[in-house]
Protein backbone atom coordinates (compact mmCIF):
# COMPACT_ATOMS: atom_id res chain seq x y z
CA UNK A 1 0.00 0.00 0.00
CA UNK A 2 2.86 2.40 0.82
CA UNK A 3 4.51 1.69 -2.56
CA UNK A 4 1.23 2.41 -4.34
CA UNK A 5 0.90 5.72 -2.44
CA UNK A 6 4.45 6.73 -3.38
CA UNK A 7 3.86 5.82 -7.01
CA UNK A 8 0.67 7.87 -7.07
CA UNK A 9 2.48 10.84 -5.48
CA UNK A 10 5.26 10.57 -8.06
CA UNK A 11 2.71 10.60 -10.88
CA UNK A 12 0.98 13.70 -9.47
CA UNK A 13 4.34 15.43 -8.99
CA UNK A 14 5.42 14.69 -12.55
CA UNK A 15 2.11 16.02 -13.89
CA UNK A 16 2.32 19.18 -11.78
CA UNK A 17 5.92 19.89 -12.77
CA UNK A 18 5.49 19.15 -16.46
CA UNK A 19 5.96 22.42 -18.42
CA UNK A 20 2.89 23.59 -20.28
CA UNK A 21 3.44 23.75 -24.05
CA UNK A 22 4.82 27.17 -24.96
CA UNK A 23 5.81 28.07 -21.37
CA UNK A 24 9.06 26.09 -20.98
CA UNK A 25 11.21 29.24 -21.48
CA UNK A 26 8.94 31.61 -19.56
CA UNK A 27 10.35 33.02 -16.32
CA UNK A 28 8.38 30.95 -13.82
CA UNK A 29 8.11 30.71 -10.04
CA UNK A 30 7.01 27.32 -8.73
CA UNK A 31 5.41 27.64 -5.33
CA UNK A 32 4.16 24.73 -3.22
CA UNK A 33 0.96 25.98 -1.58
CA UNK A 34 -0.16 24.79 1.85
CA UNK A 35 -3.56 23.55 0.62
CA UNK A 36 -5.65 22.86 -2.45
CA UNK A 37 -7.61 25.77 -3.91
CA UNK A 38 -11.34 25.26 -4.41
CA UNK A 39 -13.07 28.51 -3.41
CA UNK A 40 -12.06 31.50 -5.57
CA UNK A 41 -13.86 34.15 -3.51
CA UNK A 42 -11.83 35.62 -0.59
CA UNK A 43 -14.93 37.50 0.59
CA UNK A 44 -16.80 34.23 1.20
CA UNK A 45 -14.43 32.14 3.34
CA UNK A 46 -11.72 32.71 5.93
CA UNK A 47 -9.66 29.83 4.45
CA UNK A 48 -6.11 31.11 4.00
CA UNK A 49 -5.69 29.49 0.59
CA UNK A 50 -8.62 31.57 -0.74
CA UNK A 51 -7.26 34.69 0.99
CA UNK A 52 -3.85 34.10 -0.63
CA UNK A 53 -5.55 33.66 -4.00
CA UNK A 54 -7.25 37.00 -3.38
CA UNK A 55 -3.93 38.80 -2.97
CA UNK A 56 -2.69 37.32 -6.24
CA UNK A 57 -5.56 38.61 -8.38
CA UNK A 58 -7.03 41.55 -6.43
CA UNK A 59 -5.74 44.72 -4.79
CA UNK A 60 -7.02 46.66 -1.78
CA UNK A 61 -7.69 50.33 -1.03
CA UNK A 62 -5.14 50.30 1.80
CA UNK A 63 -2.61 47.67 2.90
CA UNK A 64 -0.41 46.96 5.89
CA UNK A 65 3.31 47.55 5.42
CA UNK A 66 6.02 45.38 6.98
CA UNK A 67 5.56 47.25 10.29
CA UNK A 68 1.81 46.64 10.39
CA UNK A 69 0.94 50.25 9.52
CA UNK A 70 -1.88 51.00 7.03
CA UNK A 71 -0.65 52.57 3.80
CA UNK A 72 -2.61 53.72 0.72
CA UNK A 73 -2.67 51.13 -2.04
CA UNK A 74 -5.39 51.77 -4.64
CA UNK A 75 -6.15 55.08 -2.93
CA UNK A 76 -4.15 58.13 -4.02
CA UNK A 77 -5.20 60.62 -1.34
CA UNK A 78 -7.77 61.00 1.41
CA UNK A 79 -9.07 63.53 3.91
CA UNK A 80 -11.01 63.39 7.16
CA UNK A 81 -13.08 66.05 8.88
CA UNK A 82 -12.03 67.52 12.21
CA UNK A 83 -14.74 65.56 14.03
CA UNK A 84 -13.66 62.32 12.34
CA UNK A 85 -17.11 61.63 10.90
CA UNK A 86 -16.53 62.37 7.23
CA UNK A 87 -13.84 60.68 5.12
CA UNK A 88 -13.20 61.20 1.42
CA UNK A 89 -10.97 59.00 -0.73
CA UNK A 90 -9.63 59.46 -4.27
CA UNK A 91 -8.40 56.53 -6.34
CA UNK A 92 -5.05 56.53 -8.12
CA UNK A 93 -5.33 57.28 -11.85
CA UNK A 94 -4.74 54.63 -14.49
CA UNK A 95 -6.01 51.61 -12.55
CA UNK A 96 -7.82 48.94 -14.56
CA UNK A 97 -9.36 45.55 -13.92
CA UNK A 98 -8.02 42.47 -15.62
CA UNK A 99 -10.73 42.81 -18.30
CA UNK A 100 -9.34 46.24 -19.24
CA UNK A 101 -12.13 48.32 -17.70
CA UNK A 102 -11.32 51.29 -15.44
CA UNK A 103 -11.52 50.92 -11.67
CA UNK A 104 -14.08 53.44 -10.42
CA UNK A 105 -15.35 54.80 -7.13
CA UNK A 106 -18.55 52.79 -7.64
CA UNK A 107 -16.45 49.59 -7.76
CA UNK A 108 -14.66 50.57 -4.55
CA UNK A 109 -17.90 51.39 -2.70
CA UNK A 110 -19.64 48.18 -3.78
CA UNK A 111 -16.59 46.12 -2.81
CA UNK A 112 -16.39 47.66 0.66
CA UNK A 113 -20.12 47.16 1.16
CA UNK A 114 -19.77 43.49 0.21
CA UNK A 115 -16.87 43.10 2.64
CA UNK A 116 -18.83 44.72 5.48
CA UNK A 117 -21.49 41.99 5.32
CA UNK A 118 -19.10 39.39 6.72
CA UNK A 119 -16.11 41.07 8.32
CA UNK A 120 -15.80 42.03 11.99
CA UNK A 121 -14.38 45.45 11.16
CA UNK A 122 -17.31 45.91 8.80
CA UNK A 123 -19.74 45.08 11.60
CA UNK A 124 -18.03 47.61 13.86
CA UNK A 125 -18.22 50.26 11.15
CA UNK A 126 -21.94 49.56 10.76
CA UNK A 127 -22.43 50.14 14.47
CA UNK A 128 -20.71 53.50 14.01
CA UNK A 129 -23.30 54.35 11.34
CA UNK A 130 -21.05 53.94 8.28
CA UNK A 131 -22.58 54.97 4.96
CA UNK A 132 -20.57 54.83 1.72
CA UNK A 133 -21.34 56.90 -1.38
CA UNK A 134 -19.66 58.04 -4.60
CA UNK A 135 -18.83 61.68 -5.33
CA UNK A 136 -17.49 61.26 -8.87
CA UNK A 137 -15.83 58.56 -10.97
CA UNK A 138 -12.70 58.49 -8.81
CA UNK A 139 -13.86 59.87 -5.44
CA UNK A 140 -16.01 58.30 -2.75
CA UNK A 141 -17.07 59.15 0.79
CA UNK A 142 -17.54 57.48 4.15
CA UNK A 143 -20.01 59.17 6.50
CA UNK A 144 -20.10 58.06 10.15
CA UNK A 145 -22.54 58.85 12.93
CA UNK A 146 -19.93 58.14 15.61
CA UNK A 147 -16.13 58.60 15.47
CA UNK A 148 -14.27 55.43 14.52
CA UNK A 149 -10.53 55.80 14.93
CA UNK A 150 -9.64 52.59 13.09
CA UNK A 151 -11.01 53.38 9.62
CA UNK A 152 -7.66 52.95 7.88
CA UNK A 153 -6.87 49.83 9.91
CA UNK A 154 -10.17 48.38 8.74
CA UNK A 155 -9.50 49.10 5.07
CA UNK A 156 -6.00 47.63 5.43
CA UNK A 157 -7.12 44.48 7.24
CA UNK A 158 -4.83 41.74 5.91
CA UNK A 159 -6.66 38.55 6.79
CA UNK A 160 -9.98 37.01 7.76
CA UNK A 161 -11.93 38.75 5.03
CA UNK A 162 -9.54 41.16 3.27
CA UNK A 163 -11.43 44.07 1.64
CA UNK A 164 -10.41 43.36 -1.96
CA UNK A 165 -11.69 45.52 -4.81
CA UNK A 166 -13.67 43.92 -7.64
CA UNK A 167 -16.06 45.23 -10.31
CA UNK A 168 -19.33 46.65 -9.00
CA UNK A 169 -21.43 44.06 -10.86
CA UNK A 170 -19.61 41.22 -9.05
CA UNK A 171 -19.49 42.96 -5.68
CA UNK A 172 -23.27 43.29 -5.75
CA UNK A 173 -23.82 39.58 -6.28
CA UNK A 174 -25.38 37.69 -3.30
CA UNK A 175 -22.90 36.92 -0.53
CA UNK A 176 -24.61 33.62 0.33
CA UNK A 177 -22.63 31.72 -2.30
CA UNK A 178 -19.01 32.20 -3.41
CA UNK A 179 -18.23 34.08 -6.59
CA UNK A 180 -16.85 31.90 -9.38
CA UNK A 181 -16.01 34.64 -11.88
CA UNK A 182 -12.65 36.32 -11.27
CA UNK A 183 -12.07 39.84 -12.61
CA UNK A 184 -9.21 41.20 -10.56
CA UNK A 185 -7.61 44.53 -9.72
CA UNK A 186 -4.28 43.00 -8.68
CA UNK A 187 -0.87 42.03 -10.06
CA UNK A 188 -1.73 38.66 -11.63
CA UNK A 189 -4.26 37.03 -13.93
CA UNK A 190 -5.83 33.72 -12.96
CA UNK A 191 -5.41 31.19 -15.78
CA UNK A 192 -8.65 29.28 -15.45
CA UNK A 193 -7.86 27.25 -18.56
CA UNK A 194 -4.79 25.80 -16.79
CA UNK A 195 -6.37 25.33 -13.38
CA UNK A 196 -6.27 21.70 -12.24
CA UNK A 197 -7.96 21.42 -8.81
CA UNK A 198 -5.99 19.04 -6.65
CA UNK A 199 -2.79 19.72 -8.58
CA UNK A 200 -2.00 23.16 -10.02
CA UNK A 201 -3.18 26.78 -10.08
CA UNK A 202 -1.54 29.10 -12.62
CA UNK A 203 -1.16 32.89 -12.68
CA UNK A 204 0.47 35.18 -15.23
CA UNK A 205 1.48 38.82 -14.96
CA UNK A 206 -1.49 41.19 -15.33
CA UNK A 207 -0.63 43.62 -18.15
CA UNK A 208 -3.33 46.03 -16.95
CA UNK A 209 -1.97 46.33 -13.40
CA UNK A 210 -0.77 49.83 -12.46
CA UNK A 211 1.75 49.42 -9.63
CA UNK A 212 2.54 52.03 -7.01
CA UNK A 213 5.90 53.79 -7.21
CA UNK A 214 6.93 52.98 -3.61
CA UNK A 215 9.06 49.86 -3.04
CA UNK A 216 7.18 46.80 -1.75
CA UNK A 217 6.74 46.58 2.01
CA UNK A 218 4.57 43.88 3.50
CA UNK A 219 1.33 43.99 1.51
CA UNK A 220 1.86 47.64 0.57
CA UNK A 221 3.84 49.42 -2.13
CA UNK A 222 4.59 48.17 -5.62
CA UNK A 223 3.29 44.73 -6.57
CA UNK A 224 4.96 44.65 -9.97
CA UNK A 225 5.88 41.02 -10.57
CA UNK A 226 9.36 39.84 -11.51
CA UNK A 227 7.89 36.63 -12.93
CA UNK A 228 5.91 36.13 -16.12
CA UNK A 229 4.22 33.10 -14.62
CA UNK A 230 3.58 31.69 -11.14
CA UNK A 231 2.51 28.12 -10.58
CA UNK A 232 0.92 27.11 -7.30
CA UNK A 233 1.52 23.39 -6.89
CA UNK A 234 -0.46 21.25 -4.51
CA UNK A 235 1.79 18.40 -3.34
CA UNK A 236 0.22 16.75 -0.28
CA UNK A 237 2.98 14.14 -0.12
CA UNK A 238 5.60 15.85 2.07
CA UNK A 239 8.52 13.73 0.85
CA UNK A 240 7.76 14.59 -2.78
CA UNK A 241 7.52 18.31 -2.03
CA UNK A 242 10.80 18.47 -0.10
CA UNK A 243 12.59 16.29 -2.65
CA UNK A 244 11.43 18.62 -5.44
CA UNK A 245 12.75 21.62 -3.49
CA UNK A 246 16.14 20.00 -2.90
CA UNK A 247 16.43 19.15 -6.61
CA UNK A 248 15.47 22.65 -7.69
CA UNK A 249 12.23 21.47 -9.34
CA UNK A 250 10.27 23.89 -7.15
CA UNK A 251 11.41 27.23 -5.75
CA UNK A 252 9.44 27.65 -2.55
CA UNK A 253 7.45 25.63 -0.01
CA UNK A 254 4.91 27.75 1.85
CA UNK A 255 4.82 25.53 4.95
CA UNK A 256 7.59 23.03 5.53
CA UNK A 257 6.41 19.76 7.11
CA UNK A 258 7.70 19.71 10.67
CA UNK A 259 9.67 16.48 10.22
CA UNK A 260 11.80 18.06 7.50
CA UNK A 261 12.77 21.29 9.28
CA UNK A 262 15.87 19.95 11.05
CA UNK A 263 17.36 18.26 7.92
CA UNK A 264 16.71 21.36 5.78
CA UNK A 265 18.50 23.57 8.29
CA UNK A 266 21.76 21.97 7.18
CA UNK A 267 21.05 22.00 3.42
CA UNK A 268 23.33 24.61 1.77
CA UNK A 269 20.94 25.09 -1.17
CA UNK A 270 17.89 25.91 0.93
CA UNK A 271 16.93 28.89 3.11
CA UNK A 272 14.51 28.34 5.99
CA UNK A 273 12.28 31.32 6.72
CA UNK A 274 9.87 32.16 9.51
CA UNK A 275 6.27 31.80 8.40
CA UNK A 276 5.10 34.05 11.26
CA UNK A 277 3.72 33.26 14.69
CA UNK A 278 0.57 31.16 14.59
CA UNK A 279 -2.06 29.91 16.98
CA UNK A 280 -3.72 26.50 16.70
CA UNK A 281 -7.46 26.57 17.33
CA UNK A 282 -10.44 24.31 17.99
CA UNK A 283 -13.61 25.75 16.46
CA UNK A 284 -16.93 24.47 17.84
CA UNK A 285 -20.38 24.71 16.24
CA UNK A 286 -22.48 26.71 18.68
CA UNK A 287 -25.78 26.22 16.83
CA UNK A 288 -26.29 22.60 17.89
CA UNK A 289 -25.75 20.41 20.97
CA UNK A 290 -23.48 19.82 22.68
CA UNK A 291 -21.38 22.91 21.92
CA UNK A 292 -24.31 25.33 22.04
CA UNK A 293 -23.75 25.02 25.81
CA UNK A 294 -20.92 27.27 27.07
CA UNK A 295 -20.35 24.95 30.06
CA UNK A 296 -19.61 22.06 27.67
CA UNK A 297 -17.13 24.26 25.81
CA UNK A 298 -15.52 25.13 29.14
CA UNK A 299 -15.19 21.43 29.93
CA UNK A 300 -13.33 20.83 26.66
CA UNK A 301 -11.09 23.79 27.41
CA UNK A 302 -10.21 22.24 30.78
CA UNK A 303 -9.14 19.02 29.05
CA UNK A 304 -6.90 20.71 26.48
CA UNK A 305 -3.14 20.42 26.92
CA UNK A 306 -1.51 23.03 24.68
CA UNK A 307 1.83 21.29 25.15
CA UNK A 308 0.41 18.05 23.80
CA UNK A 309 -1.20 19.68 20.77
CA UNK A 310 1.98 21.59 19.93
CA UNK A 311 4.16 18.51 20.34
CA UNK A 312 1.89 16.50 18.03
CA UNK A 313 2.57 18.87 15.14
CA UNK A 314 6.25 17.92 15.45
CA UNK A 315 7.88 21.35 15.34
CA UNK A 316 11.29 21.64 17.07
CA UNK A 317 11.30 22.91 20.65
CA UNK A 318 12.60 26.33 19.61
CA UNK A 319 9.55 26.83 17.38
CA UNK A 320 6.75 26.13 19.88
CA UNK A 321 5.53 27.27 23.29
CA UNK A 322 4.64 24.99 26.16
CA UNK A 323 1.71 27.19 27.17
CA UNK A 324 0.26 30.58 26.19
CA UNK A 325 -2.40 32.07 28.49
CA UNK A 326 -3.69 34.80 26.21
CA UNK A 327 -6.32 34.55 23.51
CA UNK A 328 -4.08 36.92 21.54
CA UNK A 329 -0.30 36.48 20.99
CA UNK A 330 2.12 35.86 23.84
CA UNK A 331 4.80 38.53 23.85
CA UNK A 332 2.67 41.07 21.97
CA UNK A 333 1.24 44.39 23.14
CA UNK A 334 -2.10 42.69 23.90
CA UNK A 335 -0.64 39.80 25.88
CA UNK A 336 -2.77 39.22 28.99
CA UNK A 337 -3.39 36.29 31.33
CA UNK A 338 -6.72 37.64 32.59
CA UNK A 339 -9.33 34.90 33.09
CA UNK A 340 -6.96 32.03 32.31
CA UNK A 341 -6.30 30.77 35.85
CA UNK A 342 -8.98 27.99 35.95
CA UNK A 343 -7.62 26.49 32.73
CA UNK A 344 -3.84 26.83 33.02
CA UNK A 345 -3.48 23.22 34.17
CA UNK A 346 -5.23 20.63 31.96
CA UNK A 347 -7.22 18.05 33.92
CA UNK A 348 -9.20 15.40 32.04
CA UNK A 349 -10.84 14.04 35.21
CA UNK A 350 -12.04 17.52 36.12
CA UNK A 351 -13.23 17.98 32.54
CA UNK A 352 -15.39 14.83 32.88
CA UNK A 353 -16.97 16.27 36.03
CA UNK A 354 -17.61 19.59 34.30
CA UNK A 355 -19.14 17.80 31.31
CA UNK A 356 -21.53 15.87 33.55
CA UNK A 357 -22.44 19.00 35.50
CA UNK A 358 -23.16 20.79 32.22
CA UNK A 359 -25.92 18.27 31.47
CA UNK A 360 -24.29 16.52 28.53
CA UNK A 361 -26.63 13.81 27.26
CA UNK A 362 -24.31 11.89 24.98
CA UNK A 363 -25.05 13.89 21.82
CA UNK A 364 -22.92 12.94 18.83
CA UNK A 365 -19.88 15.10 18.11
CA UNK A 366 -18.87 15.11 14.43
CA UNK A 367 -15.21 16.18 14.44
CA UNK A 368 -13.86 17.18 11.00
CA UNK A 369 -10.30 15.81 10.73
CA UNK A 370 -8.13 17.13 7.87
CA UNK A 371 -6.55 14.23 6.00
CA UNK A 372 -4.16 16.06 3.67
CA UNK A 373 -2.38 18.72 5.78
CA UNK A 374 0.03 16.98 8.21
CA UNK A 375 0.01 19.51 11.04
CA UNK A 376 -3.78 19.91 10.90
CA UNK A 377 -4.20 16.14 10.82
CA UNK A 378 -2.04 15.90 13.96
CA UNK A 379 -4.14 18.56 15.71
CA UNK A 380 -7.34 16.79 14.67
CA UNK A 381 -6.18 13.42 16.02
CA UNK A 382 -5.18 14.91 19.38
CA UNK A 383 -8.55 16.71 19.56
CA UNK A 384 -10.27 13.39 18.83
CA UNK A 385 -8.44 11.59 21.63
CA UNK A 386 -8.93 14.48 24.07
CA UNK A 387 -12.70 14.46 23.48
CA UNK A 388 -12.87 10.69 23.85
CA UNK A 389 -10.89 10.79 27.09
CA UNK A 390 -13.27 13.31 28.66
CA UNK A 391 -16.37 11.32 27.71
CA UNK A 392 -17.72 12.98 24.59
CA UNK A 393 -19.44 10.77 22.02
CA UNK A 394 -17.11 11.84 19.22
CA UNK A 395 -16.78 10.45 15.71
CA UNK A 396 -14.07 11.55 13.27
CA UNK A 397 -15.06 12.68 9.79
CA UNK A 398 -11.92 12.48 7.67
CA UNK A 399 -11.72 14.69 4.57
CA UNK A 400 -9.29 16.99 2.77
CA UNK A 401 -8.94 20.57 3.98
CA UNK A 402 -10.69 22.10 0.97
CA UNK A 403 -13.73 19.89 1.58
CA UNK A 404 -13.77 20.92 5.24
CA UNK A 405 -13.82 24.53 4.06
CA UNK A 406 -17.05 23.79 2.20
CA UNK A 407 -18.69 21.61 4.86
CA UNK A 408 -18.09 24.02 7.73
CA UNK A 409 -20.46 26.50 6.07
CA UNK A 410 -23.38 24.09 6.56
CA UNK A 411 -25.79 24.75 9.41
CA UNK A 412 -27.36 21.26 9.33
CA UNK A 413 -27.30 19.13 12.47
CA UNK A 414 -24.31 16.75 12.62
CA UNK A 415 -26.54 13.73 11.90
CA UNK A 416 -27.66 15.31 8.61
CA UNK A 417 -24.33 16.26 7.09
CA UNK A 418 -23.41 19.10 9.43
CA UNK A 419 -20.54 19.20 11.85
CA UNK A 420 -19.63 19.83 15.50
CA UNK A 421 -15.98 20.90 15.57
CA UNK A 422 -12.80 21.24 13.52
CA UNK A 423 -9.19 22.34 14.03
CA UNK A 424 -7.47 25.18 12.24
CA UNK A 425 -4.64 27.69 12.70
CA UNK A 426 -4.49 31.50 12.53
CA UNK A 427 -1.67 33.94 11.81
CA UNK A 428 -0.78 36.50 14.47
CA UNK A 429 -2.18 39.45 12.47
CA UNK A 430 -5.50 37.61 12.27
CA UNK A 431 -5.95 37.21 16.03
CA UNK A 432 -4.04 39.88 17.88
CA UNK A 433 -6.83 42.21 19.08
CA UNK A 434 -10.54 42.05 20.00
CA UNK A 435 -11.48 43.50 16.58
CA UNK A 436 -8.95 41.69 14.37
CA UNK A 437 -9.32 38.21 15.84
CA UNK A 438 -11.68 36.32 13.57
CA UNK A 439 -13.59 34.45 16.27
CA UNK A 440 -13.28 36.94 19.12
CA UNK A 441 -14.55 39.73 16.88
CA UNK A 442 -17.57 37.82 15.59
CA UNK A 443 -20.61 39.76 16.83
CA UNK A 444 -23.95 37.98 17.25
CA UNK A 445 -25.60 37.45 13.90
CA UNK A 446 -22.29 36.74 12.15
CA UNK A 447 -21.84 34.36 9.21
CA UNK A 448 -18.68 32.74 10.59
CA UNK A 449 -18.58 28.90 10.67
CA UNK A 450 -19.42 27.95 14.25
CA UNK A 451 -21.65 31.03 14.61
CA UNK A 452 -20.36 32.20 18.02
CA UNK A 453 -22.62 34.64 19.83
CA UNK A 454 -22.19 36.32 23.21
CA UNK A 455 -23.79 39.73 23.74
CA UNK A 456 -21.60 40.65 26.72
CA UNK A 457 -18.48 39.95 24.66
CA UNK A 458 -19.95 42.16 21.92
CA UNK A 459 -20.49 45.00 24.39
CA UNK A 460 -16.96 44.76 25.79
CA UNK A 461 -15.47 44.69 22.28
CA UNK A 462 -17.38 47.82 21.32
CA UNK A 463 -16.25 49.57 24.50
CA UNK A 464 -12.62 48.62 23.79
CA UNK A 465 -12.85 49.99 20.23
CA UNK A 466 -14.27 53.32 21.41
CA UNK A 467 -11.93 53.83 24.37
CA UNK A 468 -9.01 56.17 23.68
CA UNK A 469 -7.33 56.28 27.10
CA UNK A 470 -4.53 53.63 27.14
CA UNK A 471 -4.93 52.63 30.81
CA UNK A 472 -8.68 52.23 30.50
CA UNK A 473 -8.24 50.37 27.22
CA UNK A 474 -5.98 47.88 28.96
CA UNK A 475 -8.62 47.31 31.64
CA UNK A 476 -11.23 46.70 28.96
CA UNK A 477 -8.89 44.29 27.17
CA UNK A 478 -8.52 42.27 30.37
CA UNK A 479 -12.29 42.32 30.96
CA UNK A 480 -12.83 41.21 27.37
CA UNK A 481 -10.53 38.21 27.78
CA UNK A 482 -12.10 37.26 31.12
CA UNK A 483 -15.44 37.10 29.33
CA UNK A 484 -13.88 35.15 26.44
CA UNK A 485 -12.76 32.47 28.92
CA UNK A 486 -16.35 32.32 30.17
CA UNK A 487 -18.05 32.26 26.76
CA UNK A 488 -15.32 30.21 24.98
CA UNK A 489 -15.96 31.35 21.39
CA UNK A 490 -13.14 28.96 20.43
CA UNK A 491 -10.24 27.18 22.14
CA UNK A 492 -6.59 28.21 21.86
CA UNK A 493 -4.64 24.97 21.28
CA UNK A 494 -1.19 26.57 21.45
CA UNK A 495 1.22 29.06 19.91
CA UNK A 496 4.05 28.11 17.55
CA UNK A 497 6.20 29.43 14.69
CA UNK A 498 6.17 27.38 11.47
CA UNK A 499 8.72 27.62 8.69
CA UNK A 500 8.76 28.20 4.95
CA UNK A 501 11.63 27.14 2.69
CA UNK A 502 13.13 28.72 -0.43
CA UNK A 503 15.87 27.81 -2.85
CA UNK A 504 19.03 29.74 -2.02
CA UNK A 505 19.11 31.45 -5.43
CA UNK A 506 15.64 32.93 -4.91
CA UNK A 507 16.00 36.68 -4.35
CA UNK A 508 13.80 38.83 -2.12
CA UNK A 509 12.91 36.11 0.38
CA UNK A 510 13.90 38.49 3.18
CA UNK A 511 11.02 40.77 2.08
CA UNK A 512 8.36 38.09 2.37
CA UNK A 513 5.64 38.97 4.86
CA UNK A 514 5.07 36.44 7.59
CA UNK A 515 1.97 34.38 6.95
CA UNK A 516 0.82 35.82 3.60
CA UNK A 517 2.88 34.96 0.50
CA UNK A 518 3.46 38.36 -1.16
CA UNK A 519 5.15 36.62 -4.08
CA UNK A 520 5.64 39.80 -6.09
CA UNK A 521 8.76 40.56 -3.99
CA UNK A 522 10.55 37.41 -5.25
CA UNK A 523 12.95 37.14 -8.18
CA UNK A 524 15.58 34.74 -9.53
Amino acid sequence: MRLKQLAAAATLLAAALAPTLGHAQTKTLRFVAHADLKILDPTFTTAYISRNFGYMVYDTLFAQDEHGQPKPQMVDKWTTSRDGLTWTFTLRPGQKFSDGKDVTAADAVASVQRWMVRDSFGTALKKAGAEWSTIDAKTFKLQLKEPFGMVLDALAKPSGFPPVVMPERLAKMPTTTPLTEVVGSGPYLFKRDEWVPGSKTVFVRNPNYAARSEPPSGLAGSKKSHFDRIEWLYLPDSNSAVSALKKGEVDFIEQVPADYITPLRSDPNVKLLSAGTQQAQLIMNQLHPPFNNARVRQAVLKAVSQERFNAAMGYPLDMRMRYCATYFICGSANDTAAGSEPYRTPDVAKAREMLKAAGYKGEKVALLVPSDVPYLNALGLVALQTMKNMGLNVEPVNMDWASIGARRAKKDVPESGGWSAYVTVANEFAINSPIVSTYLSAACGNTLPGWPCDEKLDELRTAWIREGVPARRKQLLDAFQVRAYEAVPYINLGQYTPAAAARKELKGADKLWSGIPNLWVLDK
